[in-house]
């Protein structure tokens, strides 16, 4: 099903008239109020993150991976990569000190014993938990102070700024309770 802004662009529609030369460049122009609001949201949401990640020698890299292991217990690697379409090499570092510092292990694979599988530990989990807290605490506070179709008017906004071709797949990865609001709009 299509996410309220994917149901308001119409393939192929064409754009209204412009009223001259002046009206084209303005819609030309870059949307720098855009990329810089984007810019300092994205700095204080990870930064509640990072502070708590410093504690561990860890950073934004940890903090992905952990996220997704812990959601996705028994996520085999190449599931990770593809996720956060980085390369082995990248992973690598990443990945190493996590299971070296006891916060993620990878056990072989049931039926391909080549295959490593990736799980939170006990103290994996509980980063993973906290810092969803922080950052979720944020959220709240922001929704708390916008009307009540705020939030599914966010998460149209976040899941249309996603390339097409990957929605189906990052829709995949949401709740089930995300999932069903965006079936039935």
């Amino acid at each position: 099903m299509k996410t309220i802004v994917e149901r308001k662009l119409v393939k192929g529609a064409a754009a209204p008239p412009a009223a001259g030369r002046a009206q084209t460049e303005v819609q030309n122009e870059p949307m720098v109020d855009f990329i810089e609001l984007f810019f300092f949201a994205y700095r204080d949401f990870v930064g509640d993150a990072d502070r708590l990640l410093e504690n561990y020698g860890f950073g934004r890299a940890h903090h992905r991976v952990l996220h997704f292991v812990s959601r996705r217990p028994g996520l085999p690697i190449a599931a990770l990569l593809d996720i956060l379409k980085i390369t082995k090499q990248s992973l690598n570092r990443v990945l190493k000190q996590l299971l070296d510092a006891g916060f993620v292990e990878a056990r072989p694979g049931a039926i391909d014993r080549r295959q490593r599988l990736l799980f939170a530990t006990a103290n994996g989990a509980r980063l993973a938990q906290e810092l969803a807290a922080l950052q979720s605490e944020r959220f709240r506070r922001v929704f708390g102070e916008l009307p009540p179709d705020a939030q599914d008017a966010a998460a149209d906004f976040l899941l249309a700024m996603v390339n097409s071709s990957d929605r189906e797949r990052v829709r995949a990865h949401l709740s089930p309770r995300r999932r069903r609001r965006d079936e039935i709009a």
